[in-house]
């Protein structure tokens, strides 16, 4: 990908690895429209990195289309969208409709209202690329949080079949699945989070293996290269793994006060 002179739009970005990746997307020379629902901490993210403050909600029908068509208005075209805003509500089978609601609408359905403004004028260019910030929970799993496991699996594959049914038309699409990563999530994951603590690392450098992703088109970036590892032995032996994920969780139940 030629990023100088691009027009890109990156949501969840007021904080964290949406603020990290439009900060390296604008060091490369992309021309970057930031979004969040903080309209003070958007407006200053943008301030930052000399980009354009598009606050409001991107997972809603209504939000999608006023963020899209400020970026159009702004950038001319709209040549890459990172879908980054993500959230984590409620853990376990306790977790309210409510949660299950609000995942699945941030996690998953702002995904599918973006791609749907978007893809119809990439086909067109015959050119586009979608990346999206699942975390490695939509490769294996988050123990503790239901809500957050569904719904990034299911953004895993909805990116998965864009891909296979757009990619010989010229839209590259790519999915983030780190582990750990030291943001204000990490803090409320949940009984994962001493699991995942102490490998976690920074936003700078979540933006830094995705802006070397964005020069060979590979579909998943792993932060956290182990992870590809647990994704090739959950397929290869799913029991197994299971009960290795189980063997965590009890660890987990036992060690909590």
């Amino acid at each position: 990908m030629t990023v100088a002179g691009q027009g890109v739009v990156v949501t969840g970005a007021a904080g964290g690895i949406g603020k990290a990746l439009a900060a390296r997307l604008a060091a490369g020379g992309a021309r970057v429209v930031v979004n969040d629902l903080d309209p003070v901490a958007t407006e200053a993210a943008a301030a930052e990195i000399g980009a354009l403050a598009v606050p409001g909600d991107a997972a809603s029908v209504a939000g999608a289309v006023a963020l899209v068509s400020a970026a159009r208005d702004h950038l001319g075209q709209v040549d890459a969208w990172f879908a980054n805003a993500g959230i984590v509500r409620g853990y376990g089978l306790d977790a309210s409709e409510a949660a299950w609601a609000a995942s699945w609408e941030v996690n998953t359905m702002a995904h599918v209202r973006a791609a749907r403004l978007l893809v119809p004028e990439w086909l067109e260019r015959g050119r586009g690329r979608f990346v999206v910030t699942a975390s490695a929970a939509g490769l294996l799993t988050a123990l503790g949080t239901a809500t957050y496991s569904v719904s990034k699996h299911a953004v895993v594959a909805f990116a998965e079949w864009l891909s296979v049914t757009y990619r010989h038309r010229g839209i590259v699409v790519q999915a983030i699945c780190p582990q750990g990563v030291r943001t204000g999530m990490l803090a409320a994951s949940g009984p994962m989070r001493s699991v995942l603590a102490d490998g976690a690392v920074t936003p700078e450098d979540v933006a830094e293996v995705t802006w070397q992703a964005l020069h060979d088109d590979r579909f998943l970036i792993l932060p956290h290269p182990e992870a590809g590892d647990h994704y090739r032995n959950r397929a290869a032996d799913t029991d197994r793994w299971l009960g290795g994920m189980n063997k965590l969780q009890r660890h987990l139940e036992r060690a909590a006060p």
